[in-house]
């Protein structure tokens, strides 16, 4: 392997921010190379400033690095005025680490958090010399892979990704360096053979194993093509975070980053249920960092760092158990050495109470954000989001009464069954706690964040077809001028790269085409508004004899065979279909941690090793009190009724779906 370096540092004074490209940011290694060890080049489709952050893509990097077997690097996307610069002078992308070449590598592995980066994927694939499309490539070539929560439809990038990995990443990274490294040994003979040896791994899906038919613009049926194959790709879960507490040396970067922070992950998954969230479905079932644990990965990860301030990450971070214990011992410890400010940043405000605002005030505040998501109560029962009006109140009241000036409130507009009355409603909202706030400070002020709703899979939207870009335009508009006299100040998402996420996250295999012709007709970037153009798409739809309503605005139907059906995020397909119709009835249902289970499907016994039932109620079931193993703490446990079993086979103990 060779080093690009000199040839990359003369480069480096043409752009801009050159400091994205040189590494050595403190956390980061320089790993030894070797034939025998897989090397993977872990790679963020995006700007270095976007993808440095991201916890996934740094969790893998140093369990890779701690294997014997294995080595890992990291690039992001180089931003245009580089790009431009390599592509004139013959450089290909290359590791921000040791900067080798990417095609050195046995494997490019991307992580996909929004479908806008599908283009820069291909960009980076075709920089490291790679040809773009899967079947075009031979057995000297990395293999292409992909994970995050967008690779849940993998199906638009199936004719360009090798092989994706569906859920959690930390064990089955394992299961897969073992197979790479085995057809390295073999000679890399036949990449037919190591995608099959990939496609039966638990928890990976090789596209190029499966065939698609379709009857006419509908999808009929995803099948595989060997006998030993799943037909359902079921997603991976690690049970057990106390066994992962990583990332044990998060990056500083040497320049300004989003999230530019100490991030540690309190949980993973939700049970709130919010109906339009992809991202708590696809979590769950809730799994909860041991409270010892988050402290010291809080401490040590402060004292490595340098940072200044902490984040306390999940769905909702204040439903961490005993989060006000935590936030209070953080506070009491740092405030001794030094100020260090502490934020929340996903808060609902059902449960960001006085207590939480009163510790997190004693050091430097930040912003605080909330996100009621809806403008009425009506409409919060169809997303399912059960925050009253009252919990919102009281939720900035607490902020505003311990000394913040500001606070942010994010909506979505272009949800099921939404009516003006329902937009109107946001503005009321905002007012109303500008109001709120400026019992205690002249300064108080809000700002009102509206992003365009697209339906994701694996939801139970996942059937509603999106609003079109002008009505999001008119819904926009009419709020916008709802707020025009008003002290909160209203900021919105774009509509037409609402419409283009909808292509891109909703589409079957044909839309693979579609994102590449907006990648060769310069679509990079497409996350980044100054070289957005929706024009793109649709003139790529066009070229390729597709209809984007029919992807974007137009509902599904119960019997239809969605494309990503093949994938199993743990949820039955009825459940989902059940809670879409209870959308439309106007009916919320609780957090399942505290009310009977709804059978959701994700509760299966990998979970239930973690959570024993101590306190059994009576017959009938409701909620029981048990041990989790990881802490040692009595937490509750949903007990189903007497007689009744999940449908996944497990015992009426249950850990939270």
């Amino acid at each position: 392997m060779s080093n690009l370096w000199p040839r990359i540092e003369s480069l480096l004074p043409r752009v801009e921010k050159p400091a994205r490209y040189i590494g050595m940011e403190r956390g980061s290694v320089r790993p030894e190379h070797h034939p025998g060890k897989v090397a993977w080049l872990l790679l963020y489709p995006d700007a270095y400033e976007v993808g440095l952050p991201n916890q996934g893509l740094q969790i893998l990097y140093e369990i890779l690095n701690e294997r014997d077997d294995a080595v890992a690097e990291r690039s992001y996307a180089p931003w245009v005025d580089l790009e431009a610069e390599m592509r004139a002078h013959g450089v290909p992308l290359f590791s921000v680490d040791t900067h080798r070449a990417a095609g050195d590598f046995d494997v490019l592995a991307f992580n996909l958090s929004a479908e806008l980066v599908f283009t820069n994927l291909l960009n980076c694939v075709d920089l490291a010399g790679v040809p773009v499309r899967s079947a075009q490539r031979h057995p000297e070539h990395p293999l292409i892979l992909a994970g995050g929560h967008c690779a849940f439809n993998p199906e638009p990038l199936a004719d360009y990704v090798d092989a994706f990995v569906m859920g959690d990443g930390e064990e089955v990274i394992a299961e897969i360096t073992e197979v790479i490294g085995a057809w390295k040994r073999s000679g890399r003979a036949h990449r037919e053979q190591v995608l099959h040896d990939l496609a039966t791994v638990p928890g990976v899906y090789v596209p190029s194993m499966y065939d698609v038919e379709y009857d006419g613009p509908r999808v009929v049926g995803v099948t595989p093509r060997y006998p030993d194959v799943p037909a359902v790709v079921d997603k991976r879960t690690v049970a057990d975070l106390a066994e992962w507490p990583y990332p044990k040396r998060q990056l500083v970067p040497l320049v300004e980053v989003v999230h530019d922070r100490l991030n540690v992950e309190l949980f993973r998954g939700c049970t709130r249920g919010c109906r339009f969230c992809q991202a708590g479905m696809i979590t769950r079932p809730v799994r909860e960092r041991p409270l010892e644990q988050v402290r010291t990965m809080v401490r040590d990860g402060l004292r490595r760092t340098g940072y200044d301030e902490v984040a306390l990450t999940s769905l909702s971070s204040a439903d961490f158990s005993g989060i006000d214990g935590l936030v209070g011992g953080i506070v009491e410890e740092q405030t001794a050495t030094g100020s260090v400010s502490l934020s929340l940043p996903s808060l609902r405000v059902d449960a960001f109470t006085v207590g939480v605002a009163s510790e997190i005030q004693r050091v430097r505040r930040t912003g605080l954000t909330f996100a009621p998501e809806a403008g009425s109560w009506r409409l919060r029962q169809v997303i399912n989001k059960l925050v009253t009006e009252a919990d919102l109140y009281a939720a900035v009241d607490a902020a505003f009464s311990q000394g913040w000036r500001r606070v942010k409130l994010y909506f979505l507009t272009g949800l099921p069954t939404e009516t003006d009355v329902d937009t109107l409603g946001i503005a009321e909202l905002a007012t109303n706690v500008v109001d709120i706030g400026r019992r205690y400070t002249k300064g108080a002020s809000a700002t009102v964040s509206v992003g365009g709703f697209v339906p994701k899979p694996h939801t139970p939207f996942q059937w509603f077809g999106q609003n079109s870009v002008d009505e999001l335009r008119r819904k926009v508009s009419l709020l916008r001028d709802a707020l025009r006299r008003s002290p909160a100040k209203v900021r919105w998402h774009d509509p037409e790269a609402s419409f283009a996420e909808g292509i891109a996250s909703r589409g079957d295999r044909r839309i693979g085409a579609v994102i590449e012709r907006v990648w060769r007709a310069g679509g990079t970037f497409q996350e980044w508004s100054e070289h957005f153009s929706l024009g793109r798409w649709l003139d790529a739809m066009a070229a390729e004899g597709l209809d984007p309503d029919w992807y974007v605005t137009r509902h599904r139907t119960e019997d239809e065979v969605l494309p990503w059906d093949h994938i199993a995020a743990g949820l039955h397909r009825d459940f989902l279909w059940q809670d879409w119709k209870a959308a439309l009835a106007e009916h919320g249902l609780p957090d399942c941690r505290w009310t009977p289970c709804y059978d959701c499907g994700v509760c299966t016994g990998y979970a239930l090793e973690h959570v024993v039932a101590a306190n059994v109620p009576p017959a009938g079931g409701s909620q029981g009190t048990g041990q989790d193993l990881a802490t040692g703490h009595s937490v509750p446990v949903q007990l189903l009724p007497a007689g009744a079993r999940p449908r996944s086979g497990g015992t009426g103990a249950r850990v939270a779906g």
